[in-house]
This record gives C-alpha cells, sequence and structure tokens, in this order.
C-alpha cells in the first residue's frame, strides 16, 4: 500500500520561501510520476507542478520560475521549493503519484497525501 506524507508547510510572510516535501513508501517510487496539487479556501483543487519517471517538469503558469520540483529516488521524496511566495499561494498542498504522466493536463492520480496547508500573509 502505497502512503505519502506531505510535510514543510507553514505561515509565512509574502516573498518568504518554504520547501514541501513528501516522503513515499510502499511502492517502487522510481517508476512514478511525483506531483503536487493545491485547493485554496474556496476554490477547486488545482495542479502546480510534476515530474517524470525521467525528470521532466511542469508547473503551473503562475508558478513558473517561482516554484520548482524535484527527486530524490534514493530517498522516496519529492520536494517543491517555494520562492517569492505570494498570498494566493495560500492552500492546502497535497503531493500525488501515478504511473502514467499526464504532463500539464494532469488531474487525476493513483495515490494521494493529506496535504499541508501553506498560508502566505501580505
Amino acid at each position: 500500500q502505497v502512503q505519502l506524507v506531505e510535510s514543510g508547510g507553514g505561515l509565512v510572510q509574502a516573498g518568504a520561501s518554504l520547501r514541501l516535501s513528501c516522503a513515499a513508501s510502499g511502492g517502487t517510487f522510481r517508476l512514478y510520476a511525483m506531483g503536487w496539487f493545491r485547493q485554496g479556501p474556496g476554490k477547486e483543487r488545482e495542479f502546480v507542478a510534476g515530474i517524470s519517471r525521467s525528470g521532466s517538469t511542469v508547473y503551473l503558469d503562475s508558478v513558473k520560475g517561482r516554484f520548482i520540483i524535484s527527486r530524490d529516488n534514493a530517498k522516496n521524496t519529492v520536494y517543491l521549493q517555494m520562492d517569492s511566495l505570494k498570498p494566493e499561494d495560500t492552500a492546502i498542498y497535497y503531493c500525488a503519484q501515478d504511473r502514467a504522466w499526464y504532463g500539464s493536463t494532469w488531474s487525476r492520480a493513483d495515490y494521494w497525501g493529506q496535504g499541508t496547508q501553506v498560508t502566505v500573509s501580505s
């Protein structure tokens, strides 16, 4: 049974940085695409960033140049480095794992984490 556990969320001021981590267990991590989604207050869940098995990355337009997704297959962990945070980045951030690679059209996943809250104050 695959389990995804996020960490690294918190309350920061606008312009600050955070790094989210997602530790995976129970599967062969290197065989999966990994991604980050978020759901803000009163909003639908949206795709934020994804990384394929081979390391290709895609991003939501509004986070390009500010967020970087990376993976460490030796540690079964995916990261989301978030810089220049804005109040509109406030959301619960979810880690996702899927055997398929959807690129920027990613909307579903085989497995989800429970989420970590990111709050950016102005």
